[in-house]
């Protein structure tokens, strides 16, 4: 029976803000004991790679709790998770969550970080969202929630305003999209990828964007042989045969 491939989440969470008491606005250093409330998450989207259909949930609809137990069954199905600054901040933040709330870990996954994709193996003025998709996406870009600039949508949100969180459900959505579409964008750069062949019953090998269609793009060399490489024709991803041309002993 062939296997379907991996399973490849693309997740943005949006948090509150940590609200403390001050005594002046500039060179603050918080201590603990200042907190007055502590921040959560207050919405997530994802959508799995190849579907149309993007999820999400908001504190407007659903307690944090039953939020977090969404994400952990969702991040349980997925074999790889895809984000913006995830690995520093989305999935740090979840799991943050999950141990205060005493929600089990999910099963194991990998990850992809586009943003430290962008900062690895390019020279962008900025590794930001904001940035990237307006540069190199062409269909989704993030947005600029203009009715409610800066901190004050998450502000009117923390008000219950109907309207502030229609602008928070689709900003947390078009994170996601711009993310998926950038995602696509960086992988082919990608020197050493996920080997999403591995996730398939069968021989032939499959590229992380899910195609499995090549074509012959030269040879590449390396200090241990000479190898022929293959280009994907969806999306220019290189990959190399894993058989020595030359042979198994090579002179160094």
């Amino acid at each position: 029976m062939k296997n379907n491939g991996p399973k490849v989440l693309i997740i943005d969470i949006e948090t509150s803000p940590i609200e403390a008491y001050v005594w002046d606005l500039w060179d603050q250093n918080i201590s603990v004991n200042q907190i007055k409330k502590d921040w959560k998450i207050i919405s997530v989207a994802w959508k799995w790679l190849g579907d149309k259909q993007v999820t999400q949930f908001g504190l407007n609809d659903y307690s944090e709790f039953q939020i977090l137990k969404l994400i952990r069954k969702a991040l349980d199905h997925a074999d790889i998770v895809v984000g913006q600054n995830s690995k520093k901040f989305d999935i740090k933040k979840i799991n943050a969550r999950f141990a205060i709330k005493h929600i089990k870990p999910p099963s194991s996954y990998q990850q992809i970080d586009t943003r430290l994709l962008a900062k690895k193996y390019f020279g962008f003025s900025s590794n930001s969202l904001e940035y990237l998709s307006d540069r190199l996406n062409s269909k989704f870009k993030k947005l600029k929630h203009k009715d409610f600039p800066g901190q004050e949508l998450w502000t009117e949100c923390l008000k219950n305003n109907k309207k502030a969180w229609e602008a928070m459900r689709e900003y947390n959505i078009f994170d996601v999209l711009a993310t998926e579409e950038l995602y696509k964008r960086l992988m082919p750069y990608d020197t050493a990828p996920i080997n999403f062949t591995v996730y398939y019953d069968m021989k032939d090998a499959v590229c992380s964007c899910g195609n499995s269609k090549f074509i012959r793009d030269g040879f590449r060399f390396t200090n241990s042989g000479k190898y022929q490489q293959y280009e994907c024709i969806e999306c220019g991803a290189k990959k190399k045969h894993w058989k020595n041309v030359l042979g198994r002993k090579v002179m160094r």
